[in-house]
Formats: structure tokens, C-alpha cells, sequence
């Protein structure tokens, strides 16, 4: 009786942890996010990432908890207005540091802050077309001029560029 009990008590705990574990890797929680991101690039180069590939510093990739892998994502540097898109095909950054993207060291360079190691971003992820699901989204339903492209955003200048122009 106490093994059936241990037995029922250990198979609800591990479905709760792969519930949440599923929900945290690959559920769709987060339209965007604003947050830092750091970059990594040498010391990692050639380790396996959580899509099964090596790590290469050179392509322009990211690490993030909050969409599937494969996802396509537009990031803005806050602080100069830069922007790239990546692809996410590794899961990070370490949550407890308090980042949201980790960032290849490419797409670093392309945001301009590889000397900094940190900057504030904007992540959005872009959206692809995808008639199979035009009849949960009936918005959709209309192909888009560009069957590639759904959703796409236009970065923000730098600040000091806005101020500049409101004088």
C-alpha cells in the first residue's frame, strides 16, 4: 500500500515538472520582452545547442526560453537603436543573472555592444504565415503580400536622435 502511495505521489510530481518544463522551453508566453541580453561567442564555439547543432560565434543566433527553437526573432538595441534578426536555436540565458537573450557574438557586433557585454534590448518574435492555422487566427484567412512575412517592426531611433529632432 505505502509503494502504490510513493509510486502515485512520484508520477503526479514529475507530470507537474514536465507541465511546467514544457510550458517554459517551448510555450508561446511572451509576445515580446524588454529586458539585457549578453552574448557569448569563442568559449562556447562548436558546443552542442539545444537544436542538436554546434554553436558557431559567426551566424546570427540567440538563446531564449520563451518560444520554440527555430523561432525567428527581431531584437533592438535600445540604447543605439540597432537591430538584427536572429534565429533561436539554443535555450538560455541563466535566469538567475536576470538576462532575457543571450546573443551569438555576431549578432552582438551587429547590435554594437560586444565591448559592453550587456545592453537593453526589445525581442519580438516574427511571425511566419501559416495557412493551417488561418482557422484558429480567421485574420489570416487573407494571404499576406508577403507569404514569408505576417508581423515585422520598425525599430526606434537612438534617444538622443529623438530628442534632436523635437528641438
Amino acid at each position: 500500500m505505502a509503494v502504490t502511495i510513493l509510486a502515485a505521489s512520484l508520477l503526479s510530481v514529475s507530470m507537474i515538472s514536465a507541465a511546467s518544463l514544457s510550458k517554459r522551453f517551448t510555450g508561446n508566453t511572451k509576445s515580446h520582452s524588454v529586458g539585457i541580453a549578453s552574448w557569448y561567442g569563442i568559449q562556447h564555439q562548436g558546443r552542442p545547442m539545444a537544436n542538436g547543432k554546434k554553436f558557431d560565434r559567426r551566424k546570427l543566433t540567440a538563446a531564449y526560453w520563451y518560444v520554440p527553437l527555430g523561432t525567428v526573432l527581431h531584437v533592438v538595441n535600445l540604447e543605439n537603436g540597432r537591430s538584427v534578426t536572429v534565429t533561436v536555436t539554443d535555450r538560455g540565458p541563466n535566469l538567475r543573472l536576470h538576462r532575457v537573450l543571450d546573443l551569438s557574438e555576431a549578432a552582438a557586433r551587429k547590435l554594437g555592444y560586444v565591448e559592453k557585454g550587456l545592453t537593453p534590448v526589445f525581442v519580438s518574435p516574427i511571425l511566419k504565415y501559416e495557412p493551417q492555422h488561418a482557422a484558429l487566427h480567421p485574420r489570416l484567412l487573407v494571404e499576406p503580400p508577403d507569404r514569408d512575412l505576417v508581423a515585422t517592426y520598425t525599430a526606434p531611433q537612438p534617444l538622443p536622435a529623438l530628442l534632436r529632432s523635437a528641438r
